[in-house]
C-alpha cells in the first residue's frame, strides 16, 4: 500500500485563503502572477544573494539533506533544483512497467468521449489544455495522471520510456499556485504557463506529458528537443515554486493500479516516488475508433 494523501489534509494556508478567497487579495494575486514579478524572482532567485535563504527553507519544510547529492550551492534556484541521490530513485525498466515521470501527490483522470476529465470539481479540456484540437482527440477515452509538485519535493523529471520525442511546445499564460485552493477558484491548468512534449513510446504508444509552471516559478527547463529518449534519462527541471506534471495516455495503452484510481475516486492524492511502477503496458490492442 502506497502513502496517500487525505483530502482533509489538504486545507490550504490562510494566505492562499486570502489571494484566492477574497477580494482585497485578489488585487494582490493579480500582482503576484505577472510574469514581469516572476522574472524578477527568479533573477534574485539565481543569484549568489539569495544564498541566505537556504538554511531558513530547509528548516521550514524539514528537508533530509542526507537524501541529496553533496553540493555547495552557488542560489537558491541551485539549491532548488538538487539533485537527489541516483541510488534512492532507481527506474523500474523492465519493458511492460509504466512508471512516474517525478516524485509527486499523484491524481488519476479518466478522459471521457468528449474529452474533458475532472479535477477539483472542475471539467477540463484536453483541447484548451494543449490548445491543439488534433492532439487532444488521441486522448479520447484515455487516461489523465497529475503529478502535484510542493515546494519540498524533487524538482527534476524524466522520460518514462523509450522513445522518439517531438519539439518543446511553450503556451504563456499565468503564474498560479497548483496549491488546492487555487483549484477550487480557478482553471489552473489551462491558465498557467506550460510547456507539452509529445513521446512516441516503445510501450504505451503517443504520450503526451505536460509540465505546469506554478506562482513564482520563473522557468520550465527541458534539455532536449526533437530526437530520441530513453526510460530514466532527465527530461528537465522546475526551478521556484509548486508545479504540476501532466501525462495523456492513449485509450487501451496501460493499465494503472487500481489504488490509484480508488484513491482520486476519494479525493485523495498517493504519493509516488520517481521512477516507480504505476501500472504495466497493454500488449494485445483494441481497434481504434474514430
Amino acid at each position: 500500500m502506497r502513502e496517500v494523501l487525505k483530502k482533509e489534509a489538504l486545507r490550504p494556508a490562510a494566505s492562499l485563503r486570502f489571494l484566492y478567497g477574497s477580494r482585497l487579495g485578489g488585487l494582490f494575486l493579480r500582482l503576484l502572477v505577472c510574469r514581469p514579478v516572476s522574472k524578477v524572482v527568479g533573477c534574485f532567485l539565481d543569484s549568489r544573494f539569495s544564498r541566505i535563504l537556504i538554511r531558513r527553507y530547509v528548516r521550514k519544510h524539514k528537508i533530509d539533506m542526507s537524501l541529496y547529492e553533496k553540493e555547495n550551492y552557488k542560489s537558491f534556484n541551485a539549491f532548488f533544483t538538487r539533485r537527489i541521490r541516483s541510488e534512492l530513485r532507481p527506474f523500474d525498466h523492465s519493458p511492460e512497467a509504466f512508471v512516474a515521470p517525478c516524485d509527486a501527490k499523484l491524481s488519476v483522470f479518466s478522459v471521457d468521449e468528449g474529452s474533458r476529465f475532472e479535477i477539483k470539481g472542475f471539467s477540463y479540456s484536453v483541447e484548451s489544455l494543449l490548445r491543439n484540437k488534433a492532439l487532444a482527440n488521441r486522448y479520447r477515452g484515455g487516461q489523465c495522471l497529475v503529478f502535484r509538485l510542493t515546494v519540498e519535493d524533487y524538482h527534476r523529471y524524466f522520460y518514462i520510456d523509450d522513445g522518439i520525442k517531438g519539439e518543446n511546445v511553450f503556451i504563456r499564460g499565468k503564474l498560479h499556485t497548483v496549491q488546492p485552493a487555487a483549484l477550487e477558484k480557478r482553471r489552473v491548468f489551462t491558465e498557467n504557463c506550460r510547456e507539452y512534449t509529445t513521446m512516441e513510446t516503445e510501450h504505451f504508444g503517443l504520450v503526451t506529458q505536460v509540465e505546469v509552471g506554478a506562482m513564482m516559478v520563473g522557468r520550465i527547463v527541458n534539455n532536449d528537443g526533437a530526437g530520441a529518449c530513453r526510460r530514466g534519462e532527465e527530461k528537465g527541471r522546475f526551478e521556484f515554486g509548486g508545479s504540476t506534471v501532466v501525462l495523456l495516455i492513449e485509450r487501451g495503452r496501460a493499465v494503472l493500479d487500481a489504488e490509484l484510481l480508488e484513491n482520486t475516486a476519494r479525493g485523495d492524492e498517493t504519493l509516488v516516488k520517481c521512477g516507480e511502477r504505476l501500472g504495466s503496458a497493454v500488449l494485445s490492442l483494441p481497434e481504434r475508433t474514430v
